[in-house]
């Protein structure tokens, strides 16, 4: 049988996987360095199965690390390759109406979200901000420029919400406990006032890839040979994935978030957090997608590497979970740009410092060595304009699909590039930094420049490295530039991290400032100022010669009233109640502090708003006093004109002192009352209904509480005597309004103090309500004196006068004796011991009295020391009584007689130039008894008031005295002298 034979078809062999190889020889470590097959080789081949899925995803994912040169330079180059026509990105959903602001500032900036009156949250949260700092050299600012600038380009936000930020906060369960997204700690903290920029927001780690388990990092470390992971990062994979191509790239990247991911320890609230993050946002791009019916390999899902490298099973476009999105609270969340700064960047997300200005030069020079053209924003500030477009660019075509192939292997494999030396680039560092050191006062020359250069070289092959890092130079500087101490504000390594690009400073501009920053701006402009640069302005304003500006001092000094100090900081002026300066002069910062101006616009959309808004909250809280709420009705006085606030607020003190039952604040409740009493005194007709109710029941209040504040060992002798000082001091508008003394005089007789202070403060109420009399206090004081076990705590009964003085200042005199009797009799074996127990309790109790005290002395003591031998205090001199005269002589009688001529010449000039009397002093004549008949009306209006009128003398028998006279003999000679006296 002949025939053709036949051909037998040889089956095509498939495909091996794509890590295959590396597979192999991972297993073949594992076995080698373990011994067998255990935990290692699970996480070794679970590294590489990552890696495979991640790059299968037929939706791309383009794993970043935050703020790397790397990553945005591989995205700038796989942007204008690939252009995607849907670019996802992890950034918090809420914030995607912002991102088109981004053109009107100059970076970095951080996108933030800002809420101070919560709902859903514990009150002690308040207020919530998140904030997500944005640099040139950062991948996310890469895909936003290329989204926002290129037609037909979408940009959506995926990840979870600025709500679900504390939503999932684990401080719900744990109080105390840090926020999922707050950093770790800085290997070396920032002292530089850039720092805290951010405040103290939660910042959103776009791109945190960072080791968790503290053992891997130190290992990392210490054979990397390096100091922090911010230099390792960049010794081992910034410079090698610098120069690397995509695929290589999202390789390692994706093999990178892996390790991390799977060496982190047990911390199951952060790892909870992260996986619910990864199905929150796997599934809100499978919505869009649905909804849209965009091609998953149009799209673009730009995520931190460790994200990217996830387990969850919603992960995927053919994710099978079914994650439910919890609804966000009822909290009012408001959005703006803030100002960021590297050192702020560094200080929130615990790098290293001086790591993100080294990162932006290195941008910049990979920039300049690859030609990758970034990506920027049309008209960012800060950046050259470009040259206008002449025609519209056709997109690429889409490269074709090609089958996953293996860089690990190679990568892993291939040795480490030795990068030549760049010589002239380090000579010219040690040249800048040894000019630098000589401008910040450092005796540095010629000669630190050139071990500078050579300690570089070496520290750079003792690390085995080719070419010095700026870390390396960055030690070689410290090591031979700088002593022992700094001579300037800056130390060498902070001299390395300006020069190697300094820390930039972004500034929000003026069209994405809020309204209410837009109308600071416009009110201020009369000044004539740049207030949006950083630094300090000089304004000077002169109302009387141009009154206009007083609108600008209206809003320089609520500025003062709502933003950190420093802000607006008045040099020459004040404000006070019914005082306005004419002129006045400001230093203003408003740059350096444009953070603190946009948040305020969160909360209004004016300064008047603001204000009104936080005095309210002031006055209504749950933990006001009234010394609180009578400083808020000063500052709506002051600040904001006008009475409806002012009554409203000072109804609300009312309220507040009443349900008060201490006595805590009665020293400012009384300093409040006195100046806005005086202030309501001169400025307007009548009193304010409110403030006349304050004191009516102020006084009651403060009677009821007295007994109480005397025998309180907590209650201080100063917040008793603000107490008497009120009572005192209010007691004549009180009464006028109603109010009983006998009440004071009630509390006053109950009170029964323990304490020393209070006894004398107790004794100086009752000197001033009459109940005890200056001689007894001055007798109790000379027995305290007498008494050697009460002599150790005298000065406590010092301090207690010296308290008194607030609400009875006229016994200045009487404690000026006191201290002088103590000095004057006690000898110095008793006066030493207890003499700095006097100074220090006068100091720290009475010291705003103690001028007072100092007046009266200067007044009674001599003034020159010769005087003080012959000196007698005017408490031990005998007064000198006038001699009384004899019975029936007029006083004065003798001294007339005396000096007859002079009497005579006074007698001449008044007219009454009559005889002299005898020399006795008796009168030839009845001197009084002429006068009841000469002035008969004047006696019959006395009769009346004695209720003793009778007939006079013209029913009488001639010659007979009336009988007025004959009843009341004393009280017609009164009369009569009263009425012959001139």
């Amino acid at each position: 049988m002949t025939g053709t034979p036949e051909t037998t078809a040889v089956p095509e062999r498939p495909a091996p996987p794509p890590f295959a190889a590396l597979r192999g020889q991972l297993h073949d470590a594992a076995a080698e360095f373990a011994g067998g097959q255990d935990a290692l080789e699970g996480i070794l081949l679970g590294m590489v199965d990552d890696v495979d899925r991640a790059v299968a995803e037929p939706l791309e994912i383009f794993p970043v690390c935050h703020h790397s040169p790397a990553s945005a330079l591989a995205m700038a180059r796989r942007l204008r390759e690939k252009q995607p026509k849907v670019v996802y990105l992890e950034l918090c959903e809420d914030m995607a109406p912002l991102l088109t602001e981004l053109r009107n500032c100059r970076l970095p900036v951080a996108v933030q979200a800002f809420a101070s009156d919560i709902e859903g949250f514990p009150p002690d949260w308040a207020p919530l901000s998140v904030v997500a700092p944005i640099t040139e050299a950062s991948a996310e600012y890469q895909a936003v420029a290329y989204a926002l600038d290129t037609p037909g380009v979408e940009l959506v936000l995926v990840d979870r919400s600025s709500d679900h930020v504390f939503q999932w906060d684990t401080r719900h369960e744990q109080s105390g406990k840090p926020s999922p997204e707050a950093a770790e700690p800085p290997a070396e903290p920032s002292t530089e006032p850039e720092a805290a920029l951010h405040g103290e927001a939660v910042g959103v780690e776009i791109g945190d890839l960072r080791p968790r388990f503290a053992e891997l990092e130190q290992h990392l470390l210490r054979h990397g040979k390096v100091r922090h992971w911010s230099e390792w990062w960049h010794q081992y994979v910034e410079v090698p994935l610098g120069d690397s191509d995509h695929d290589t790239y999202r390789q390692v990247m994706f093999l990178i978030g892996s390790l991390f991911r799977r060496l982190a320890p047990g911390q199951g609230d952060r790892v909870r957090v992260d996986e619910d993050r990864e199905r929150y946002m796997w599934s809100r791009m499978r919505e869009h997608l649905a909804a849209t019916g965009t091609d998953p390999a149009d799209c673009l899902y730009v995520c931190g590497a460790f994200h990217a490298a996830s387990r969850v099973d919603e992960f995927g476009v053919h994710g099978t979970g079914d994650f439910t999105i919890s609804p966000r609270t009822a909290t009012t969340w408001q959005y703006g740009l803030i100002p960021s700064s590297h050192a702020a960047i560094e200080a929130q997300f615990g790098l290293a410092a001086g790591s993100v200005s080294i990162a932006a030069t290195e941008w910049a020079k990979n920039l300049k060595r690859t030609r990758v053209k970034p990506c920027r924003l049309e008209g960012q500030a800060g950046t050259k304009k470009r040259p206008a477009k002449t025609a519209a660019r056709a997109p690429l075509p889409a490269p074709a699909p090609e089958a996953t192939e293996d860089r690990l292997s190679g990568f892993l494999q291939r040795p480490p590039a030795l990068h030549t030396l760049d010589e002239a680039e380090l000579l010219g560092w040690s040249v800048d930094i040894v000019r630098a050191a000589r401008r910040n006062g450092y005796l540095a020359s010629t000669a630190d420049a050139i071990a500078v250069f050579e300690t570089s070289i070496l520290l750079a092959a003792m690390r085995d490295r080719a070419k010095p890092t700026p870390y390396d130079f960055q030690d070689a500087a410290v090591t031979c530039i700088e002593k022992d101490t700094v001579p300037g504000r800056r130390d060498v390594r902070r001299l390395v991290e300006i020069m190697m690009g300094g820390d930039r400073i972004g500034q929000v501009g003026y069209d994405a400032l809020p309204p209410l920053a837009r109308d600071v701006h416009d009110r201020l402009a009369p000044l004539e100022l740049n207030l949006q640069q950083r630094g300090v302005r000089r304004a000077l304003l002169d109302m009387a010669s141009e009154p206009d500006l007083r609108s600008c001092s209206d809003v320089l000094w609520m500025l003062r009233r709502l933003l950190p100090p420093g802000a607006a900081r008045p040099v020459m002026g004040e404000r006070r109640l019914g005082e306005r300066s004419i002129q006045e002069s400001w230093d203003l910062s408003l740059g350096t502090h444009q953070r603190a101006l946009i948040e305020l616009g969160y909360e209004g959309v004016s300064l008047e708003q603001v204000l009104e808004q936080r005095l309210r909250r002031t006055a209504y809280g749950s933990q006001a006093t009234a010394a609180q709420v009578l400083a808020a009705v000063e500052d709506a006085t002051l600040y904001l004109g006008g009475r409806r606030l002012a009554d409203e607020l000072g109804t609300r003190a009312l309220e507040v002192l009443a349900g008060e039952r201490s006595v805590d604040g009665a020293p400012e409740v009384l300093r409040r009352v006195r100046g806005l009493l005086a202030y309501y005194r001169t400025a307007e007709p009548v009193l304010p209904p409110w403030i006349e109710s304050f004191v009516r029941a102020g006084y009651a209040h403060y009677c009821t509480l007295l007994p109480t504040a005397f025998r309180d060992e907590d209650a201080t002798v100063g917040q008793v005597a603000a107490m008497l000082g009120f009572l005192f001091g209010m007691e004549s508008l009180a009464l006028s309004l109603g109010c009983d003394r006998t009440q004071l005089e009630l509390a006053v007789a109950q009170s029964h103090p323990g304490d020393q202070a209070k006894t004398a403060l107790l004794w100086a109420a009752q000197v001033q309500l009459g109940t005890l009399s200056r001689g007894e206090l001055r007798a109790r004081c000379d027995e305290l004196l007498a008494n050697p076990l009460v002599v150790p705590s005298y000065p406590r009964y010092l301090s207690g006068f010296v308290h008194a003085l607030e609400p009875v200042p006229g016994l200045a005199d009487v404690v000026v004796e006191a201290v002088s009797n103590a000095f004057g009799r006690l000898p110095d074996a008793v006066l030493l011991p207890w003499l700095p127990t006097l100074i220090t309790t006068l100091r720290s109790n009475a010291a705003e009295l103690a001028p007072l005290l100092i007046r009266e002395a200067g007044r009674i003591f001599p003034a020159r020391l010769a005087a003080l031998d012959a000196w007698v205090p005017p408490w031990r001199a005998q007064p000198e009584g006038l001699p009384l005269p004899s019975s029936g002589a007029a006083p004065g009688a003798t001294l007339l007689a005396r000096y007859p001529e002079t009497c005579d010449a006074v007698a001449d000039l008044v007219g009454a130039g009559d005889a002299w009397a005898p020399a006795d002093g008796r009168a030839a004549g009845p001197t009084g008894v002429a006068l009841l008949s000469a002035h008969r009306a004047t006696c019959d209006a006395v009769a009346d008031l004695l209720g003793c009128a009778e007939p006079w003398a013209a029913t009488a028998p001639a010659g007979r005295t009336p009988s007025l006279t004959d009843r009341h003999p004393a009280t017609a000679h009164a009369v009569a002298e009263l009425l012959a006296a001139p």
